[in-house]
């Protein structure tokens, strides 16, 4: 048996950042992953998904560049021209992982590990112990149980498609579902959305659902709300027929799966180190990321808290900075976590939903405004963009920062250090404005 200071079941964003920062304080450390470095994120997230937002930004841009006195230049893609370049990206991305723990000085076992005692663990049969085990081993996509249903693909066949789908369901309202109809939608493909409920992410604010609903039709998405999918089955020729719940069939090409997604536990032998997993996998754990077992540990989306990239990094850091540099209080502050949604337009929001923050204090006060951005001011396309800021209390303090238009991903990063300071509405109101931008608007609204 090998033995270790720490070891990172996991190669994704949180147990690699975790090892990389435990091997800098002076541990032994081991960290074993069953497929490709980096995870859901640099394999088939984040990463992939940013690159086909981008290429489907560029086919909008080519198509908005006659307003600004520019022929037409495409209406197509090279899908699989996109797919090579993005896929070697993806594959670089995957040595720098290797040479990055490397470097750090972290043994690297490739295969999938299971708990054979508490701090024991097995590796195609080889076993390494260590008092201090973190499991960060990620999530996987959802299928329904329903007849046909392995005929649809998930967000990862999203990546593994080799030519685009020319009609394409996409079934789900969250994240995935919206930033994989969009970036279909953009680069040509005709896409309907199959939604079990009233709207398009739960749980945003209302300000954003609304504008992103509205904008996704205008753009040609079909939204068709309160519809469940019954069953999948193949057609003479290779195409989907989708039977709704209403007794339509819908024909397709492809069909995705963007109905949630369920913690990567099932196969560890959670028992054998007493570790108990709850509802969809899921492992619970306090605020210092320890779980129910003295010396196991767990980061990322299989604790089911903010199910982020960043989210994962953070905790991890800290949590090896707890175990192995002496900082007894390091843990991560889950309140007022920044996210961007990558949808066509892009959604930025921080802190408390309007309707949330009226739950939470006695007086909340709102601001708003909604324009078309400069950059539209010449094109037929004309998307809007929206901004709301939710103030508490009688110093007016930010508790809530919500946009959606044009570069939205990047304008929100500073807003939200604004936020997590605790910056008042005069705070906002006493910078000066940058002018002419989008994100000048934040610090000129008025009621």
């Amino acid at each position: 048996m090998e033995h270790y200071d720490y070891i990172a079941i996991g190669g994704g964003s949180g147990g690699v950042a975790t090892a990389r920062r435990a091997a800098e304080y002076g541990a032994r450390v081991l960290l074993v992953e069953g497929a490709r470095l980096g995870g859901t994120c640099v394999n088939v997230g984040c990463v992939p998904k940013k690159l086909m937002w981008y290429a489907s930004g560029i086919a909008q841009a080519m198509r908005d560049a006659p307003g600004y006195g520019f022929s037409a230049v495409a209406d197509t893609v090279d899908w699989a021209a996109l797919k090579t370049r993005r896929d070697a990206y993806i594959a670089r991305l995957n040595g720098i992982y290797a040479g990055m723990l490397d470097k750090a000085g972290v043994a690297i076992v490739a295969g999938f590990a299971r708990f054979v005692e508490p701090h024991v663990i097995e590796v195609d049969g080889r076993r390494f112990s260590a008092p201090h085990i973190v499991i960060a081993t990620g999530g996987r996509p959802v299928i329904p149980d329903i007849p046909g249903a392995e005929l649809g693909i998930d967000s990862d066949g999203f990546f593994a498609l080799d030519h685009q789908p020319r009609r394409v369901a996409v079934v789900g309202a969250g994240y995935i579902a919206v930033e994989l109809a969009g970036v279909l939608n953009g680069l040509g493909s005709e896409v309907t959305m199959l939604v079990r409920g009233p709207g398009l992410l739960r749980g945003f604010d209302t300000m954003v659902r609304t504008e992103l609903q509205a904008q996704m039709e205008e753009d040609g998405v079909a939204l068709r709300f309160g519809t469940k999918v019954r069953a999948l089955s193949r057609r003479v020729g290779g195409t989907l027929a989708v039977e709704c719940d209403d007794g339509s069939i819908l024909e397709v090409d492809a069909l995705i799966w963007a109905t949630g997604r369920r913690a990567n536990t099932a196969d560890l032998n959670l028992e054998a180190a007493g570790v108990h997993a709850e509802a969809g996998g899921v492992i619970a754990t306090d605020d210092f990321q320890n779980t129910a077992v003295e010396g196991i540990y767990a980061i990322g989306d299989i604790t089911g808290r903010a199910e982020l990239t960043p989210v994962a990094i953070a905790a991890g850091r800290k949590l090896a900075a707890r175990l192995f540099r002496g900082q007894a209080d390091s843990r991560l502050d889950y309140s007022d976590i920044p996210t961007v949604v990558f949808s066509h337009p892009p959604i930025g929001t921080v802190g408390l939903t309007e309707d949330e923050a009226r739950e939470r204090f006695d007086r909340i006060e709102v601001f708003s405004t909604r324009f078309t951005a400069m950059a539209h001011a010449l094109t037929e396309h004309r998307p809007k963009t929206a901004m709301k800021l939710v103030c508490a209390g009688q110093e007016q303090r930010v508790v809530g920062v919500h946009v959606i238009g044009d570069g939205a991903d990047e304008m929100l990063q500073g807003f939200a250090v604004a936020l997590k300071m605790g910056a008042t509405k005069a705070d906002f109101d006493n910078t000066v404005a940058i002018h002419p931008t989008s994100a000048e608007e934040f610090v000129t609204l008025r009621g």
